[in-house]
């Protein structure tokens, strides 16, 4: 294992497996991520607006370095379709060092 601090993971949630594509996409052309993968759909039970809802969404797993955050943020913030999209970091404290190694090559 290598330890690392500046790799991370990033979840965010898609409406519909159209709109988690074209996020996923747009992250790895942009070189925001080095990869996304997207889980199948599952439900979703939160407040909004007064209101307890029960929606499907699709959960996207955006593996990325840290100085790459702002701008994740900032995308996410004007091109997804949610008022309040989903952008929750975790830090990537250690891993392969193939694959860290990889991230770090792809986004740097």
């Amino acid at each position: 294992m290598q330890t690392t601090e500046n790799t991370c993971l990033v979840l965010t949630t898609a409406p519909d497996q159209t709109t988690a594509s074209h996020i996923a996409e747009q992250l790895i052309s942009l070189q925001l991520a080095a990869c996304v993968n997207i889980l199948p759909p599952m439900q979703s039970v939160y407040h909004w607006q007064g209101k307890v809802e029960c929606e499907p969404e699709l959960q996207l797993f955006i593996k990325t370095q840290r100085n790459k955050l702002s701008a994740i943020e900032s995308w996410l913030a004007e091109h997804h379709p949610y008022d309040v999209p989903e952008c929750l970091v975790f830090n990537a404290n250690a891993g392969s060092p193939a694959y860290l190694n990889w991230i770090k090559e792809l986004l740097d």
